[in-house]
Formats: structure tokens, C-alpha cells, sequence
């Protein structure tokens, strides 16, 4: 019988920690057998260590900890309502009015195009004013540097 060693076994979480823990117990180094045979793309090391860890302190529970009840949605409406009032909100704060996580209201915030600039919640695209403002300041620039040598009054120091 030949066995595919190419063929990628799919192993579930528990079954991983499963094979974590008889490593453990047999006081073998955290990934070496587990990456050889089932590949090194299956487990970090971190993650073993994460485990082997945990098996050490005497907690030999496979399941996952259990989560916060976050929620991972938002109501978009009452989200754009708070940044309008104020801007200046941190993700942390709303995420507190809002009753979720802040990695879900930044998530939701990017998503409308709301970016963190100076403390404040700005749109992440301009406008089409303050695009022209943008164009007629560049514009003065260059019609003020032809009419006004201003590099010819610059002032610089020297040491002698």
C-alpha cells in the first residue's frame, strides 16, 4: 500500500491540539513531528507553543475559549449619524455605542470610505471643492513663481 505523502490531510483544530497534546506527553519538541508528517503548512510554531503552553500550566481542554457576544454587524445608519455629530469619535468609543467590537467598527468605517486623519473621521476621497481648491492653489503657485522671483529673495545663512 503506498501511501501520497503530496496529498494534504485536512485535520480540524481539535484534532491538531489532539496530536499537540500526545507530543506534549511524550516530551517531544513542540512541531517537529506533527510538521514532518502532516507538512509544515498544517501549524505554526507560535500556535504549538501557544499549546504547549497551556498543557503546561495544567489546562489540557481542546475546545476554544470561548468568545465575547459581540456582535459583527452594524447598524451603518446610526454609525454615519455618530461620526457626522462628531468626528473626532475613536473607534473604541463608538464601539462601546454601538455594542460591538472596534475592529468591526473601523472595518465598517473603511467600508465608507472613512479614513483617521489629525484625530478626526475624514472622507478618504476628496471632494469635487476641494479638489478645485486643490487645482487653483496649485495654479497661483506656478503663475506667482513667473511673475515673482521669489528664488532670487530667498535668504540663507552661512557659517562664515
Amino acid at each position: 500500500m503506498e501511501i501520497d505523502l503530496e496529498s494534504e490531510m485536512k485535520l480540524s483544530r481539535r484534532e491538531l491540539r489532539m496530536l499537540l497534546l500526545h507530543e506534549f506527553r511524550l516530551g517531544l519538541k513542540a512541531t517537529r513531528n506533527i510538521c514532518g508528517t502532516m507538512g509544515k503548512d498544517v501549524l505554526s510554531i507560535r500556535t504549538a507553543q501557544h499549546w504547549f503552553h497551556r498543557f503546561k500550566n495544567g489546562n489540557f481542554e481542546l475546545d476554544d475559549l470561548p468568545h465575547t457576544e459581540r456582535s459583527l454587524e452594524v447598524d451603518m445608519d446610526l454609525l454615519k449619524q455618530l461620526i457626522e455629530q462628531d468626528p473626532r469619535l475613536t473607534t473604541r468609543c463608538l464601539a462601546e455605542r454601538l455594542r460591538c467590537s472596534h475592529i468591526t467598527v473601523e472595518t465598517h468605517l473603511h467600508e465608507l470610505g472613512k479614513t483617521w486623519k489629525y484625530g478626526v473621521w475624514i472622507p478618504h476621497e476628496l471632494s469635487l471643492i476641494q479638489l478645485q481648491q486643490r487645482v487653483d492653489a496649485c495654479m497661483e503657485l506656478i503663475t506667482s513663481h513667473r511673475n515673482y522671483q521669489w528664488l532670487h529673495n530667498l535668504i540663507t545663512g552661512d557659517e562664515k
